[in-house]
């Protein structure tokens, strides 16, 4: 695939949130500069949605697309990668409904808190349930998290019972919204 370069690689074309994604924050060889970013046609040598793109104008998102939504969206996989899908076609009518600007505005809100917690109380292992996390819930329960935070951090606690106590406000706030913060393999 020839270079391909987009403005805001955070949020793919086809509707994943990169800046979301634990390969996004990996460092090393595995890291992955999000869609369209810098070397990303070497990372992902070929991808059948920037070609699809290619055809139906150079959209850089496919709900800006006429065929919007085509049948690869009529049925979602029930399958995650290294991210979950499940967000892709409702945050894509998002974009279509409230535009771009909107929609950034919210998930670079929502890496600014996902940066937090893998600075803060990612103890080794955490770093792939709080990226789903941010992922999946909605900003506003992301937000009543984050303020509960500080609440639960009594002194002395070591880097492992603050992730523990981090996760559990995660996943208190995810079964009350009838949300499964899991992965789908």
């Amino acid at each position: 695939m020839k270079e391909y370069i987009r403005a805001y690689p955070l949020f793919s074309l086809c509707g994943l949130n990169c800046g979301l994604c634990p390969r996004y924050h990996t460092e090393g060889e595995s890291k992955c500069p999000g869609c369209g970013g810098p070397a990303f046609h070497w990372k992902h040598p070929s991808c059948a949605v920037i070609t699809c793109s290619r055809k139906h104008g150079g959209v850089e998102h496919c709900c800006q697309c006429n065929a919007f939504p085509c049948p690869r969206y009529e049925k979602p996989g029930n399958a995650d990668s290294f991210i979950s899908y499940r967000n892709v076609l409702p945050d894509l009518r998002r974009v279509r409904q409230e535009g771009l600007d909107a929609y950034r505005e919210a998930l670079d809100e929502k890496v600014a808190i996902l940066r937090k917690l893998l600075e803060a109380y990612n103890d080794g292992r955490r770093k792939s349930f709080y990226c789903n996390a941010v992922n999946l819930l909605p900003l506003q329960i992301l937000k009543e998290v984050m303020a509960a935070i500080p609440g639960e951090m009594k002194e002395g606690l070591d880097a492992k019972d603050k992730a523990n106590r981090v996760a559990a406000l995660f996943e208190a706030k995810a079964k009350a919204s009838h949300i499964d913060l899991k992965l789908r393999k």
